[in-house]
């Protein structure tokens, strides 16, 4: 893609101003859903500009006026005209003071200065959403969250219902919708993020997760989330409120508790570890019944066989299945070939195994600091191996 009209820079600038339509705005949703690259330029600019929100406002047209504008507006809320959308939208704000904004042909020079001057130029090193952490609101846009600033979410009537500093969001139990409104938060590979829910329930997520849940949960009805992923669940009790964790095949329901679940697309088996409290584990299509679920004790580790469909329950090392809380990863006694998936997460690379003899080996080791060619370089010391590491992707011959 070398060129983008300025029907679309024009379409981002009027977003940027806070001066879109509805319009306009259907138009500049349906030009990031056309491609991936749509999306790329869009992130890679928001990015940009949470790096540059520091720069002031300078009341002038020049270049840098222009570009400081764009950068200090981008993501103000759609509030005005954009209030009369059907969708509810919910924008990242930066909690110092809000700058004044400029009129929209400022942005739009500033905008074309970006592009001219910023993207072109590293074309080939845009990052893609899916190397950053982002948080999907219930309109359906995608907010990048950066672990360098702070941010606070507003909800369409300017009340602050969350915020987000460093590797830690945070929803207040003080939202008086009573619409249920979910977000869902999206953790990359190679990287952690957690969450606090509206009641406290405080969420650890892994590498390669992500979690869909209510801003608030509703009166009278269990507390239910959606995870795809590990997360690591610290639930705060609510006898009256079941929390209820939806992991693709199995649910997960506690009143209050402490457990790490393990549920990615890719893995053939859910494992359910408990580390305090009590869990009951039932076919998710099923209503829950005490009778018809399968009760977990501390200690003990709930697999299920997404295949066979069956459970299997036995004593659980809580140090090996918990320890990517604190950044480390532990290995003990585990075949190379099921430990490839996990260095892949949390380094964020790819490996290519053609030893048939090194994917039956077993590993016993743990990681926290190492980078991939130190894990590497260890597991060449106990097995001599042929491996290469290029850029993000590990071959092994």
């Amino acid at each position: 893609m070398d060129k983008i009209s300025n029907h679309i820079v024009k379409l981002i600038s009027a977003y940027a101003a806070n001066e879109i339509n509805k319009n306009q705005f259907n138009d500049l949703k349906k030009w990031l859903n056309e491609a991936p690259e749509n999306q790329k330029i869009f992130i890679d600019y928001l990015l940009f500009y949470k790096k540059s929100q520091r720069i002031g406002f300078i009341d002038s047209l020049n270049v840098d006026a222009a570009w400081a504008t764009v950068v200090s507006q981008f993501q103000r809320p759609i509030d005005g005209t954009a209030k009369n959308l059907k969708g509810r939208l919910r924008i990242l704000k930066p909690t110092s003071k809000v700058i004044k904004y400029a009129a929209v042909v400022v942005l739009f020079f500033g905008f074309v200065f970006f592009y001219q001057n910023f993207y072109l130029s590293r074309h080939s090193e845009i990052l893609s959403s899916s190397e950053n952490i982002t948080l999907q609101l219930e309109d359906g846009s995608l907010e990048i969250i950066n672990l360098d600033t702070s941010f606070n979410i507003i909800d369409p009537n300017g009340n602050v219902i969350g915020s987000q500093s460093g590797s830690q969001l945070v929803y207040t139990n003080q939202i008086s919708e009573e619409t249920i409104a979910y977000n869902t938060l999206t953790v990359p590979y190679g990287k952690c993020f957690q969450v606090i829910l509206s009641d406290g329930t405080k969420v650890d997520l892994n590498a390669g997760t992500s979690l869909k849940y209510p801003v608030k949960f509703g009166k009278g009805k269990n507390r239910e989330v959606f995870l795809n992923g590990e997360a690591y669940f610290d639930v705060k009790k609510d006898t009256a409120h079941p929390f209820v964790v939806n992991a693709n095949d199995i649910n997960i329901r506690v009143l209050g508790t402490r457990f790490n679940l393990s549920s990615y697309l890719e893995d053939r088996v859910i494992n359910t570890v408990l580390v305090e409290g009590s869990i009951s584990i039932y076919d998710q299509n099923a209503t829950y019944k005490p009778e018809t679920s399968t009760l977990l004790e501390p200690g003990y580790k709930a697999s299920w066989d997404k295949n066979k469909q069956i459970i299997a329950i036995e004593e659980a090392d809580i140090e090996m299945h918990t320890a990517w809380i604190n950044g480390r990863i532990i290995f003990r006694h585990v075949p190379f070939n099921d430990i490839i998936k996990k260095l892949e997460r949390k380094y964020n690379v790819t490996i290519q195994n053609n030893n048939e003899d090194l994917g039956k080996d077993i590993i016993s080791a743990s990681f926290d600091i190492e980078t991939i060619d130190q894990v590497f370089s260890y597991i060449n010391e106990i097995h001599p191996i042929d491996y290469a590491i290029k850029d993000n992707t590990v071959i092994i011959n």
